[in-house]
């Protein structure tokens, strides 16, 4: 299957995609919400509620811009290269996660539409989010988790 094929095929059987499904495919976070599918050799999380899929549309590029600067980048209006993308994707939760939760030391997001919900009912809109700190977490997140010797 040629990746044109592919992505068509994606799209016709995934119309509601999960906007942070590299996050839950590499396993450092879930979603109560996701549910995965195979297609081909490859995996996808689809949302299963229109309106978190709508609450995490819109929260994505918001990340997106927020952490533009600590990335090293000028402009965020679309998804970044895969290695930043997954930067904002899973270190963005994992901020969110660490000031809803500051007890927890955590590696991994264990519901990203709850956390999401919780975020929301604390801080109200995205303006008003903690972004500094969750910026913070963004740069520190390192994708490649070093193995012992």
């Amino acid at each position: 299957m040629d990746e044109t094929e592919y992505r068509d095929t994606y799209r016709r059987i995934n119309p509601r995609r999960c906007w942070f499904e590299k996050a839950i495919n590499a396993r450092r976070a879930t979603c109560s919400l996701g549910q995965r599918f195979n297609l081909a050799d490859r995996e996808g999380v689809s949302c299963t509620d229109p309106e978190s899929q709508a609450r995490c549309a819109d929260l994505l590029p918001v990340l997106r811009r927020k952490a533009i600067f600590a990335l090293g980048l000028t402009e965020a209006d679309g998804p970044l290269p895969h290695a930043r993308e997954m930067k904002v994707q899973i270190g963005g939760m994992l901020g969110v996660q660490k000031c809803l939760h500051p007890e927890r030391d955590e590696e991994r997001v264990e519901d990203i539409t709850g956390l999401l919900r919780e975020a929301a009912t604390r801080w109200g809109a995205a303006d008003a989010w903690p972004w500094q700190a969750i910026v913070r977490s963004v740069v520190a997140f390192d994708a490649r988790r070093r193995r012992g010797k």
